[in-house]
């Protein structure tokens, strides 16, 4: 891809990797391209699971590329800010809303602005041990409003989202980790080789039931209990791929499978 995007299928992985020197940052042109990325996983019944890391050791991503921004203002005489507007929203997946099968972000370095919104919008983060992440979009006069503002306060403690979003400072792969924003940190040469092995472990589930976990995950995520309660109900939930899910071959199989002792056989229906 022209962008500098790039797509490994690795059996039921698709790996993407934003390889654009030197700081990965992301274009209309770059998000474009990861929205089709992450269209194919969707959209590809023998891909199960997504990863999506930065080229290089040092960067995953310095976000929203400021330099073509700048450019593309000052000819047009005015502000220009369509990635909201584009498929998947920036990044091609901070609002790829129908996207229900899960991805992990290997931050293999800095993840700032959008680039570290682009990690948030993955069901799982992984960094190696010199990533960090930072929001400076304060001190730049707007706001992270491509997920940050939006999913880091649900991620982590309040009061540290917003000394991360006032302040602009650097939050390192440990304290990530100590926060619970990450799930593991890494040496940086077994990053990739354990987002591989997660994705293969995560790709050994039902397929359904794997996108019907992100489907209900969505629709309680604000819920209260009680009501969170009564939408994975059968029948019930008004949701098409938890309903898929209950009455698929596959939801017979596991237990079928358990019982005879034997590894199930996925059919994704």
């Amino acid at each position: 891809m022209s962008s500098g995007v790039t797509r490994e299928r690795r059996g039921k992985v698709l790996v993407v990797t934003l390889d654009r020197p030197p700081a990965n940052a992301i274009n209309n042109a770059v998000s474009d391209d990861l929205y089709a990325a992450f269209r194919e996983l969707q959209d590809d019944p023998d891909l199960i699971v997504g990863i999506v890391t930065g080229g290089g050791e040092r960067i995953f991503s310095a976000g929203w590329d400021l330099k073509e921004v700048a450019s593309a203002s000052a000819e047009a005489g005015g502000f220009v800010d369509d990635t909201g507007e584009r498929p998947g929203g920036f990044a091609g997946l901070t609002q790829f809303w129908d996207l229900y099968k899960p991805v992990i972000a290997a931050v293999n370095g800095y993840a700032i602005g959008g680039g570290f919104e682009l990690a948030l919008a993955c069901d799982i983060i992984l960094a190696s041990d010199n990533a960090e992440f930072r929001l400076p979009e304060m001190q730049r006069g707007f706001l992270p409003d491509a997920g940050a503002i939006q999913r880091l306060p649900r991620r982590i403690p309040y009061n540290v989202a917003m000394e991360m979003l006032f302040t602009g400072r650097s939050m390192a792969a440990a304290e990530a980790k100590q926060w619970g924003l990450v799930a593991e940190v890494l040496p940086q040469a077994d990053l990739m080789d354990r987002a591989l092995a997660l994705a293969d472990e995560v790709a050994e589930g039902a397929p359904l039931a794997l996108q019907a976990l992100k489907e209900v995950m969505a629709k309680i995520a604000t819920l209260p209990l009680d009501e969170a309660m009564a939408v994975t109900r059968p029948g019930k939930s008004g949701l098409p791929i938890y309903e898929r899910m209950s009455t698929s071959e596959d939801y017979l199989e596991g237990p079928r499978a358990f019982a005879e002792k034997r590894k199930p056989v996925w059919k994704g229906r």
